[in-house]
């Protein structure tokens, strides 16, 4: 990496966005003591939405990592990676407060998931440009 303080930004985007997981992993793991299911979500619809909370972060963050990591190796400045590290983490985290909340639309969720688009085609764009010499 060009820069330290972009992989600085990327370390910290990674490691909030780990402390995210865990945290949606736990409350995962708390809904299937509640209601004593082991695999699947037993009909709860409480353990089905803590699943699908922690399933689309966790289907969502590994690539938006990863376009920052290689963003950043190819000379990405801080404070494009913050601003999109932020948006990525900001989209996560209000998606994952709206379906855990709700199974139907919700603003969080909205907001959600188009902070996190916006953060993909960010970095694709930061991306196309900076491959392009």
């Amino acid at each position: 990496m060009e820069n330290p303080g972009s992989a600085q930004a990327v370390a910290l985007w990674a490691g909030l966005h780990m402390i995210l997981l865990v945290v949606l992993s736990v409350l995962v793991v708390r809904q299937r003591r509640v209601n004593k299911v082991a695999f699947g979500d037993g009909g709860s619809q409480e353990l089905a939405q803590a699943i699908r909370a922690f399933g689309n972060a966790a289907e969502y963050t590994p690539t938006g990592l990863v376009a920052l990591a290689v963003l950043a190796m190819a000379g990405g400045p801080p404070l494009l990676l913050h601003v999109i590290g932020l948006a990525l983490f900001g989209g996560r985290v209000a998606h994952a407060l709206g379906l855990s909340r709700s199974s139907g639309t919700s603003t969080p969720r909205s907001v959600g998931i188009l902070m996190t688009w916006s953060a993909y085609v960010a970095a694709a764009a930061a991306l196309l440009f900076f491959a392009i010499p």
